[in-house]
């Protein structure tokens, strides 16, 4: 494991000046995917649980036995990892590519992801196969969120490079509005998570009005307006249900959470993951947003190395 455990270079200021070289972009893109694909893993025995009845494992913060597998969540995050490794921003057919040629049906996708790719398959472009859906409008699920991590670590240090890759990573499954906002706000979360690594001191509100500065207008935006707004005192189920927990599908009702959640236990990689599955809702992705977010602050050393073991081991192509 050595070999893909760089530590990127924490002596850098918080505000800007934190990465200089491609391969420490990647190397903090990395360690973004592997806190993904652990909460992805992970998150997906608790999907669209109920929060009223948590099982023993969450209860008693019992990880489950045997391997986790990724679902979906993990499987377009590599291909977002592979272009940013090969053309250094997102090149939109390039990642189209990818996804259509790394699909696997057995991981879990959605049925509006199966449609486009099988709209694409029978030779749609992409850009009109997205936007094919609810009337021209495009899909406003929080696929082009769950992914978005990596871009924000990658661009750490140019938040106007991380709304643009966002935005454009996002374009290529999830033309609405709302949907390329949810992946825009998660890329500049995990940014600011990273800017912020070493002042524990901010306050959540803080945290979240800084993603508010550079979101587009909508309801994502009010979304995370609201999560910046709830009192310190409320409990995870509580933010779930003013919030979303992602039970839709929808980036409106699961990326405000999912961000709140993260701010709120970003120094405790464990914890946080914990925290968003006993939320219940569509927790593979909420803990993959949120784990993609939390591993920039907490390094490899915070997340669990039994965790990373349980997990499926990644495939090689998007790392060679």
């Amino acid at each position: 494991m050595d070999g893909w455990r760089h530590q990127p270079d924490t002596t850098h200021s918080n505000h800007g000046d934190i990465m200089t070289t491609p391969t420490e972009q990647l190397a903090l893109a990395r360690l973004s995917l592997e806190g993904l694909s652990v909460g992805d893993a992970l998150g997906g025995f608790f999907e669209l649980s109920s929060s009223s009845q948590p099982s023993h494992f969450i209860t008693n913060r019992v990880p489950p036995s045997g391997e986790w597998r990724f679902t979906d969540d993990t499987n377009m995050a590599l291909s977002i990892y592979a272009v940013l490794r090969t053309h250094g921003y997102v090149d939109q057919d390039a990642l189209a590519d990818s996804f259509i040629t790394h699909y696997n049906r057995s991981r879990g996708y959605g049925r509006g992801m199966r449609a486009l790719v099988a709209r694409i398959q029978n030779g749609l472009h992409w850009r009109e196969a997205s936007r094919s859906f609810y009337g021209g409008q495009g899909s406003y699920g929080n696929g082009g969120a769950m992914r978005a991590s990596l871009i924000g670590a990658y661009f750490a240090d140019d938040l106007s490079a991380v709304v643009s890759n966002a935005q454009a990573s996002a374009e290529v499954t999830h033309a609405h509005p709302e949907g390329i906002n949810g992946a825009i706000a998660v890329a500049l979360a995990a940014s600011i998570a990273y800017q912020t690594r070493n002042d524990p001191g901010i306050p959540p509100k803080q945290f979240i009005e800084r993603v508010i500065q550079h979101l587009p207008d909508g309801e994502v935006r009010q979304g995370c307006i609201d999560a910046a707004n709830l009192p310190d005192s409320t409990t995870i189920s509580q933010a779930a249900e003013h919030l979303g927990n992602g039970m839709d599908m929808s980036a409106q009702r699961t990326v405000p959470f999912a961000i709140w959640c993260a701010t709120m236990y970003r120094h405790d990689f464990e914890e946080a993951i914990w925290q968003s599955v006993s939320a219940g809702g569509d927790t593979d992705t909420t803990c993959a947003i949120i784990g993609g977010i939390v591993s920039l602050v907490a390094g490899y050393d915070g997340i669990p190395q039994d965790w990373l073991d349980k997990r499926e081991p990644l495939p090689s192509w998007p790392f060679s």
